[in-house]
């Protein structure tokens, strides 16, 4: 069933989206790429970018809201409490609650269940990402529980049968093959939009992204955090 992404800016879809369960930037930028999905009566291509949180960030425990473990420097922390503070302002915005993580989680588990998702219920995609995004971010959900993602799946009206299987065996191997390749092209965070070898990280330029989508007419708009004036929810 498994087959190689010929490449991770190569698609048949018109929209690569690069996403990780366990990043709130990504999590603030669900519902406005869904949206935008949506409207356009399109499919994107749906990636995970498992991301490598202690190799740029530093690594930390919190048990009952104190830091017990850590091997960050004080400009780590800042950087971490800036952004946690900017996609929570975001998630306000959509009516979600984010709260900040007590470790870093792997989410590979459920990372690799949207590649599951599209290739046995690419429809259900939508009901996946939003049944697994919000709760994680109320710290409700254990994403590194196989039984746990196996009921997001289920919930969300995909089969699981056999998921466990493909977890460790051929989407293993097809996520890890997938995030080796994504640095040497320049794909590093998400959420990252990739189109005709274009490639945008954040979720400020859904606008631009958008307007290509929509063929490119008129002039290119400008990158953009609030609310558009379609009314789509805020990027």
């Amino acid at each position: 069933m498994t087959s190689a992404f010929a490449s991770p800016i190569t698609s048949d879809a018109p929209l690569i989206v690069y996403i990780d369960i366990k990043s709130p930037f990504a999590f603030v930028a669900i519902r406005p790429t869904l949206a935008l999905e949506a409207e356009l009566g399109l499919q994107f291509d749906w990636r995970p970018l498992t991301l490598d949180i202690p190799s740029y960030l530093g690594s930390a425990r919190k048990e009952k809201g104190k830091v017990v473990k850590s091997n960050r420097s004080a400009s780590q922390w800042t950087m971490i409490k800036y952004g946690y503070a900017d996609a929570r302002r975001y998630a306000e915005k959509q009516g979600l609650m984010l709260k900040g993580t007590e470790k870093i989680w792997d989410s590979s588990i459920a990372n690799i269940a949207i590649l599951w998702v599209a290739q046995t219920a690419r429809d259900k995609m939508a009901a996946y990402l939003n049944i697994v995004y919000p709760p994680f971010w109320r710290r409700e959900l254990d994403i590194e529980n196989i039984s746990v993602v196996e009921t997001c799946l289920s919930d969300a009206g995909v089969d699981p049968a056999g998921f466990d299987m493909f977890q460790k065996g051929e989407g293993r191997k097809l996520h890890d093959a997938l995030q080796r390749q994504l640095h040497p092209y320049g794909i590093y965070g998400v959420p990252t939009y990739v189109f005709d070898s274009h490639i945008l990280f954040g979720r400020e330029h859904l606008p631009y992204v958008r307007w290509h989508l929509q063929g490119r007419q008129g002039t290119a708009p400008d990158i953009a955090y609030g609310p558009t004036e379609d009314g789509l929810p805020p990027c």
